[in-house]
């Protein structure tokens, strides 16, 4: 029997022939990242591995980029050990203030992930380098201090899921739209500890924003990882921002998947989904009359440059509703300097929205941007969950920036086609 596209990249750094689903093995990593959450608990247990340094400068990543710029003494002190550790061990890439992006963002854009990589990042949506062919997912802080002293760790060889994807995108519609689609489809456990693998003639048509999205969100159906084909869109992104030549790994074509997913782009929708879970959404045409307090464009999910261009197209010329707030949330400070000299500024300004230096914050509730109770956010990050966004009695809609900049000028959740069509 053949092997999926995950389980080649997993057989080469374990250095095996093969690998069969449910099979255990140990690999050699390309990348260990951490956050200023995450990583504080992995350098605290990094001294009991009996290592003095870590297995490789250039392999380790720290972000501080969730409660960064600090919001508290605690947010300072985290900060500040990811900092000492950095320079202890002579890490290169430590990303400080002034040169941090969103952790998601940031190591695809510096280079650091490339086709064929193995990746692991105490962080839960790690899983985004999919979108360049790499296999990368989230781990707990412990196995974090594991990779940072061995090179190594641990996995469970997945079993995949085929999303067979034909036709192209509607206007308005983008990857946030599909991955919504497709966790509304089989749930928040629909493809627990499996790969999501994406294929057809479809995936062409997909931006490499797109792709970032999509993987971003795999681990919201309960995926181990999300991966797309290393095609033309990727490779020409990899030869802009990764030094090293790509690896390639293609799924064979006896290739066995536990089931396989067919989606027409053309048949989807603009999608939100509803508190208080990613899988419970519905078509902009089934959202009813729902007023809003809060807009939040960004993230790890949805603060790329595109992504700031569509919203900007929106609310140029328009304000965010009176009773409504707006912010915007670039992923990397490279993308917020591109934004800002492209005048997508000068739009969001003059629209009535804040734009932040880039930041996880109001994505998990830790600042600016905190729900109060009552309240409700339309946001393009990936979670809902209760309380997510601060007090546990708010909600949070997820959708596309197209869909939140619409919401923002409406006051409700609405459709960027009728926003649009009055002029």
């Amino acid at each position: 029997m053949g092997m999926t596209m995950t389980q080649k990249i997993l057989a080469h750094h374990a250095k095996l022939d093969s690998v069969r689903v449910g099979q255990l093995i140990m690999a050699d990593l390309d990348m260990v990242l951490g956050n200023d959450i995450t990583a504080p608990v992995a350098i605290n247990e990094f001294p009991k591995f009996g290592q003095s340094t870590v297995f490789d400068k250039d392999k380790v990543a720290l972000v501080p980029d969730h409660f960064s710029p600090n919001k508290d003494i605690k947010a300072a002190e985290q900060c500040k050990s990811l900092r000492t550790f950095a320079g202890k061990h002579a890490i290169t890439n430590y990303f400080d203030v002034g040169q941090m992006g969103i952790e998601h963002a940031l190591l695809p854009e510096k280079g650091l992930v490339c086709a064929g990589d193995l990746v692991i990042g105490a962080d839960s949506h790690t899983c985004t380098y999919g979108a360049l062919g790499a296999f990368s997912t989230g781990v707990g802080s412990t196995d974090m201090a594991c990779g940072m002293a061995t090179g190594q760790a641990w996995f469970k060889v997945p079993s995949a899921i085929k999303l067979n994807l034909s036709g192209k995108f509607r206007p308005y519609v983008s990857g946030k739209d599909l991955i919504l689609h497709i966790i509304g489809m089989i749930g928040v456990d629909g493809a627990l500890y499996q790969s999501m693998e994406f294929s057809g003639e479809g995936v062409a048509s997909l931006t490499i924003d797109d792709r970032f999205t999509v993987a971003n969100m795999a681990i919201e159906a309960g995926a181990k990882n999300g991966i797309f084909p290393v095609d033309s869109v990727a490779l020409e992104y990899l030869a802009e921002h990764c030094p090293r030549k790509p690896v390639i790994y293609e799924a064979d074509a006896d290739a066995e998947y536990d089931r396989v997913i067919d989606i027409d782009l053309s048949a989807i929708k603009s999608t939100i989904a509803f508190p208080h879970l990613p899988s419970n959404t519905r078509t902009i045409d089934e959202v009813g009359e729902i007023k809003i307090d809060q807009v939040v464009i960004g993230s790890c999910t949805n603060g790329h440059i595109s992504d700031l261009r569509e919203a900007a197209a929106i609310l140029k010329g328009r304000k965010v509703a009176p009773w409504a707030r707006c912010l915007i949330f670039p992923a990397t400070q490279k993308i917020w300097k591109q934004a800002m000299n492209e005048g997508l500024f000068d739009i969001f300004v003059d629209s009535g929205c804040a734009v932040s230096t880039p930041t996880c914050g109001p994505c998990l509730g830790g600042h600016m941007g905190v729900l109060a109770e009552g309240e409700r956010a339309v946001s393009t990050t990936n979670r809902n969950f209760v309380g997510r966004m601060g007090h546990v009695k708010s909600e949070v809609y997820l959708a596309s920036p197209a869909v939140a900049a619409a919401s923002a000028i409406k006051g409700y959740i609405a459709d960027p086609a009728s926003v649009q069509e009055v002029q």
